[in-house]
């Protein structure tokens, strides 16, 4: 029987940060368990190539429960399974969300997490190339980039967007959020930068810090009210290793299913899979949230898109100067707009690109073409994640409820109709030759939303079902992100965000996983002072 004073589940986004963090001291023993295997792959390293790791190994491959307001259909949901997890399949877009997101979360009882008390770990984690400043870091482990080689495409998205109302912002990840801009990517010289070439390869090398892959985690292992390790099953057997504190960073899908593994959770679901009850946590699983998006896609007449972007001559551009299309993110054009008045931050998020992009990519076109795609950054409705039995190598059962407000539909309609006054204004209309999608015929308010009921998808942000709070009876972790009623347990993933942010999800998982390992050292928490505009 193995000890360790740290035993993390989970290299993804949040645990190759802690793996770094946490054994930065010598004297204390660090293990990190991953699931997947190491993150070798070429379509891990290939920017444009990450939507060729989904249904594949590298992929959970977890899908929905039919959702009953999106006609019945199951939805698709990937998650990274290899050293960087999700970090490693992503589109590497850099979006931190607004001020407004961490003052709710403090509203709703993560004392310390708003605005004032996550920027400063925004900033220790960024590497950013347009240098240091009171919003952003240089010479962190994350390294934030401009794009590489966008395509030329982009700059009349940009110009159609402002034609349509939306104004150009020099930096979305500052105060202001609204506008039309360039995304920055966690890219280093055209190639992916995830967490885990960030933060885990690094510090590979120290002695106190042993990675496992290819180590599946059974469930925690509990003594009374404490959790003293973990069950994992790795070749042909399996262990019991002892920890004075687990800390489970093994995403929104992952941790509360390895915690309700475990009997912590709703009793009464528990029992009806044959799991006992070890420690009543209703919450568990609860309060998921998600991006749905929509697509408007056309068919173009400029020939620089990224048809053709797996061909030899671009991958021999990407090999010998990583540049060219493969640098690509697909979605390189950002733009966040409310859709109504009265909001008090956007309702939308558009990801643009010189791409066809529906069906997660599945669905091909065989001619030039461009998206614009409507994202929904502030859904109302809340899913769940739940066990479908006892077996820990069976996939949980996850519903979004998607569409079920009538806000969401709302701002989605809203959406597409601008997506498609941007298409029309003349900087894209010069090259536009036909809409795809949703169609010419697809023009009334009803007609969209039977489109958008029947072709959502959701963009790989899940979020929330480990809530954090210090008042809510029903959170999971309180804001020390310590889990309810146990000793030494934590969440520290994007399950414990109490609010899904308003953009990609990335970032603010790196945010929690470094303010959390302050919290878990016993470090005081680092706060912006004084305290930016817009922060509580």
């Amino acid at each position: 029987m193995s000890t360790y004073d740290f035993i993390i589940v989970g290299a993804g986004s949040a645990g190759c940060v802690l793996a770094n963090r946490l054994s930065a001291d010598p004297a204390r023993r660090v293990l990190l368990l991953e699931a997947g295997g190491r993150d070798r792959s070429p379509n891990i390293k290939i920017p444009a190539a990450f939507a060729n790791q989904f249904h594949t190994k590298l992929d959970w491959d977890f899908t929905t429960e039919p959702e009953p307001h999106v006609d019945g259909r199951s939805l698709y949901v990937p998650r990274g399974k290899s050293l960087g997890g999700s970090s490693s399949m992503n589109a590497m877009l850099y979006v931190r969300g607004r001020p407004i997101d961490y003052d709710g979360w403090a509203a709703q009882g993560a004392t310390g997490w708003d605005y004032a008390g996550v920027l400063p770990y925004f900033i220790r984690a960024e590497d950013n190339s347009r240098g240091a400043s009171e919003w952003h870091g240089a010479g962190g482990p994350l390294r934030v980039r401009e794009q590489r080689s966008p395509r030329p495409l982009c700059a009349r998205l940009l110009a159609a967007s402002e034609a349509a109302g939306i104004p150009r912002i020099a930096d979305y990840n500052g105060p202001e959020q609204d506008g039309v801009s360039m995304f920055q990517v966690t890219q280093s010289d055209g190639r992916r930068y995830s967490a885990a070439d960030a933060y885990l390869r690094p510090v590979m090398g120290r002695p106190n810090l042993e990675v496992r892959t290819r180590a599946t985690v059974l469930g925690l292992t509990l003594t009374g009210e404490r959790v003293t390790g973990v069950r994992i099953a790795q070749g042909r057997g399996e262990e019991v290793l002892t920890a004075g504190e687990v800390i489970l960073a093994a995403g929104a899908i992952g941790s509360p299913q390895l915690l309700q593994l475990s009997g912590i959770g709703d009793p009464e679901m528990l029992r009806g899979v044959g799991v006992a009850p070890r420690h009543a946590l209703p919450g568990v699983g609860e309060n998921l949230q998600d991006h749905p998006f929509v697509t408007n896609i056309y068919h173009v007449s400029d020939t620089r898109t990224l048809l053709g972007a797996d061909k030899p001559k671009a991958l021999a551009e990407w090999l010998l100067r990583r540049s060219g299309p493969l640098t690509s993110t697909v979605a390189e054009v950002v733009a966040f707009v409310r859709t109504r008045p009265g909001l008090p931050a956007a309702d939308i998020q558009y990801h643009m690109g010189a791409a066809y992009y529906e069906d997660h990519g599945a669905e091909t076109y065989d001619d030039h073409a461009m998206v614009i795609a409507p994202v929904l950054v502030a859904p109302k409705a809340r899913g769940r994640v739940w066990l479908a039995s006892a077996d820990p190598t069976a996939k949980p059962r996850i519903l979004t409820n998607s569409l079920s407000h009538s806000d969401d539909l709302a701002s989605l309609v809203a959406g597409v109709k601008l997506a498609r006054r941007i298409a029309a204004a003349p900087a894209a209309a010069e090259i536009v030759i036909e809409e795809l999608k949703p169609g010419a015929d697809v023009d009334s308010d009803a007609a969209l939303e039977e489109d958008i009921r029947r072709r959502l998808m959701l963009i790989y942000h899940p979020v929330g079902t480990c809530r954090m709070s210090d008042t809510d009876p029903r959170a999971v972790v309180d804001s020390a992100l310590r889990v309810r009623g146990l000793e030494g347990v934590r969440v520290v993933d994007a399950s414990v965000m109490p609010i899904i942010p308003g953009g990609n999800t990335h970032a603010p998982t790196v945010m929690v996983a470094e303010r959390g390992s302050d919290l878990i050292l016993g470090a005081t928490p680092v706060r912006a002072q004084p305290a930016p505009v817009g922060a509580a």
